[in-house]
């Protein structure tokens, strides 16, 4: 973990913000639009990241450390409950806590239950209304109203997280909200996760963009070499593993042919991302129910409870 040994004026801000809700709100697209910087996968769909992703904003006399965390929801499986413990954990860990919802409609079940947890915890709670590019005057004052009525919210901002409609002003309330202390990084640090991390979900983006049904959430990425090599393309050994031969067979496409259009996809952005070259070689391993085992689960980097 990068830090900061530089003294600060009185009243500098630093602090955890965790931002939460169901899955598919667009908490990833709004840490990536607040960071200016792309942190989160970000898809249309649901159930995309999968750890607790840290990302740093530095700004004017503050300091937030996001957690940008798995879209909460009821597990089915183990992957599943370790993402929600993941959640639950970060909004423990965190100073303020910003809950991000959508503006079509009255909260449902399961809004009131994520946020009478949230507002057990005791911390500043924050209601981001998202998506209101999409809805109707009428609707966002409904959630308005009825979220008003229910729960305590430090601010409310209705915003547009893929167009940066009303995000201006969430983070110096956010900041206001933090305690006073030191940085806890560096002004240049964007996040505390590893290159090979970000290539890894960089390839899992674009399974999640190239395939359909369960194929995205039955497949886990795993990077197996990453040598850097002065002079020479960096090289990327990747694993895509899944669960049945039958999604391997549809990874990898007739004459290989999907596999090599992720592969080149992927390619570029990770060069983007890492501003060299790069060789990247795809393969496909098979581990059956590996969402379940706990095994398989530690050795593709899933953090146990």
């Amino acid at each position: 973990m990068a830090t900061t040994g530089s003294t600060t004026s009185s009243g500098f801000r630093c602090g955890y913000v965790a931002i939460v809700g169901r899955p598919n709100v667009g908490k990833s697209t709004l840490i990536n639009h607040l960071l200016r910087f792309k942190l989160s996968i970000a898809t249309a769909k649901p159930q995309t990241t999968r750890h607790r992703i840290i990302g740093i904003q530095t700004g004017d006399g503050f300091q937030i450390v996001y957690f940008d965390t798995p879209g909460l929801l009821e597990p089915t499986y183990r992957l599943q409950e370790m993402m929600m413990r993941a959640a639950r954990q970060a909004a423990a860990d965190s100073d303020v806590l910003l809950y991000v919802t959508d503006s079509y409609d009255r909260p449902n079940v399961q809004d009131t239950a994520i946020l009478d947890h949230l507002q057990s915890l005791g911390k500043p709670l924050v209601l981001a209304i998202n998506k209101v590019d999409l809805a109707q005057p009428e609707q966002l004052l409904r959630v308005i109203e009825t979220m008003q009525s229910r729960y305590r919210f430090e601010h409310i901002f209705p915003i547009s997280a893929l167009h940066g409609k009303n995000t201006d002003a969430l983070e110096p309330a956010l900041a206001s909200l933090l305690p006073e202390g030191e940085p806890l990084y560096s002004p240049e640090d964007l996040t505390e996760h590893p290159e090979r991390f970000f290539v890894a979900e960089i390839i899992r983006e674009k399974i999640f963009f190239n395939y359909h049904d369960e194929i995205p959430y039955s497949t886990a990425v795993v990077i197996d070499e990453f040598h850097e090599q002065p002079g020479r393309k960096d090289l990327i050994r990747a694993r895509i593993v899944v669960e049945r031969d039958t999604q391997k067979a549809i990874i990898i496409g007739k004459n290989g042919q999907s596999l090599r259009k992720i592969g080149e996809s992927s390619r570029k952005e990770i060069e983007a991302f890492l501003q060299r070259p790069v060789f990247l070689e795809l393969w496909v391993a098979v581990r059956e129910k590996w969402r379940k085992r706990d095994s398989l689960l530690r050795e593709m980097g899933y953090q146990q409870g």
